[in-house]
């Protein structure tokens, strides 16, 4: 009993994506090779010089969004949405009668309510202090995302966002793991969102220079293939509730897998360039809080941004952590089809990942006819591979140097 304690389940799901608005959808038109990135057209890019990626059908979508929250920055829209199915699946709503009690908020974004931040910079352009509208200021702070959260399903635990690039959703999930194994909150809802296609964001991440020129927006992203061009952006949500084995049990909810590790570390280098060091004492530290060693893990889902740099250095760096091991665990990257979706990347991909182990397939890689024989990996290849071994990585390292991963355990 006090083992069912200590062990984390997931107990929710919840994702908004250009992929799909749900987890069938998704988890289908990732086994069907599905790709939805496009030129983008929610918006005027004129003069960017990419201008295609991951966009979510706005109009499809703001029929999910409850009125009350119309007014809300897409990036808590987004994120309310992708929580609300995770909350339903975990029978953790308001009105749940046996619902876990002090659930937390820790929730990951890498750039936070973009929408509000562009308006309250075009006001202060056009008007000057006098146009600045209070409200801004609440819905403007980058934690409205975890307290939009905490105050929609009346969450009463610890509420707060992460912010640290593209680790940021996994940071909040081995967060919420920690919080749940050692007794520090009955339950936690966590996971990231992102909007990245506010047109002033994306006009700064289009002069960073790392987004794929290839015209077919399908065939642009190419993570580990040898003409591998760059990345394109994706946007939206994922959400999980985590909670123990034995509230799981004794509440009887479906159990979709379970975390059992999760590392961290800074390559205290550089800005923007990877380290394979630093990431691969992630990936250490990560077996070690699971207490796994390196040939028992099955599958590992790559961050896989499609970049020369990043690829290259995650594939040395997942060689360092495993060694030969490295030779029997297939590699997947699903940025391909969801786009990078930033801060909410770890947690829609770790999503992912928890479908492959429950249904032992993994999706296939997308656009990769031509590994690139520089990163010693072993890659899945374009159609699904079946899985083996009932346990995975998640890997994801962002800017600033901070690296983050999860070991994760299909549920039998």
């Amino acid at each position: 009993m006090k083992n069912d304690e200590r062990r984390v389940a997931v107990t929710g799901l919840g994702l908004v994506t250009a992929l799909g608005h749900s987890e069938p959808e998704v988890w289908s038109s990732l086994l069907a090779g599905r790709c939805p990135l496009r030129a983008l057209k929610n918006h005027d890019y004129a003069g960017n010089k990419v201008c295609s990626g991951g966009e979510i059908d706005l109009a499809e979508f703001e029929a999910r969004v409850p009125a009350t929250l119309r007014r809300a920055d897409r990036t808590v829209r987004f994120a309310v949405e992708a929580a609300r199915q995770a909350m339903t699946a975990a029978r953790c709503l308001p009105a749940e009668a046996d619902k876990p009690e002090d659930i937390a908020t820790i929730f990951g974004s890498g750039c936070g309510p973009t929408e509000t931040l562009h308006a309250s910079h075009t006001r202060f352009a056009e008007k000057g202090p006098a146009g600045m509208r209070p409200s801004s200021v609440p819905n403007g702070m980058a934690n409205a995302v975890s307290a939009a959260l905490s105050i929609e399903f009346r969450l009463t635990g610890a509420n707060y966002t992460v912010v640290s690039a593209c680790t940021s959703a996994t940071n909040a999930i081995g967060i919420g793991f920690r919080m749940v194994r050692e007794g520090h909150a009955a339950a936690v809802l966590c996971g990231g969102t992102d909007n990245s296609f506010d047109p002033f964001y994306y006009a700064l991440w289009n002069n960073l220079g790392v987004f794929s020129p290839i015209a077919d927006p399908q065939r642009a992203v190419r993570p580990f293939a040898a003409d591998r061009a760059g990345t394109l952006l994706g946007e939206g949500a994922g959400a999980l509730v985590l909670e123990s084995f034995a509230s799981a049990r004794r509440r009887g909810v479906r159990i979709r897998g379970e975390i059992v590790g999760y590392g961290e570390s800074s390559d205290a280098t550089h800005l923007t360039g990877p380290s394979a060091t630093g990431q691969a004492a992630a990936i250490r530290a990560a077996l070690r809080s699971a207490d796994v060693a390196p040939h028992e893990i099955g599958y590992i889902s790559a961050h896989g941004t499609g970049t020369d740099a990043n690829d290259l250095t995650e594939a040395q760096a997942i060689r360092i952590a495993l060694g030969d091991a490295a030779d029997s665990a297939p590699v997947g990257a699903t940025k391909s089809y969801f786009g990078h979706t930033l801060g909410a990347s770890g947690a829609i991909e770790t999503i992912g990942t928890l479908l492959a182990l429950e249904h032992g397939v993994a999706p296939g890689n997308l656009n990769l006819e031509h590994p690139d024989p520089a990163c010693p990996v072993s890659l899945v290849g374009a159609a699904p591979q079946p899985l083996t071994r009932g346990l995975a990585l998640k890997n994801s390292f962002g800017f600033g140097g901070g690296n983050a991963v999860l070991v994760l355990r299909r549920y039998s």
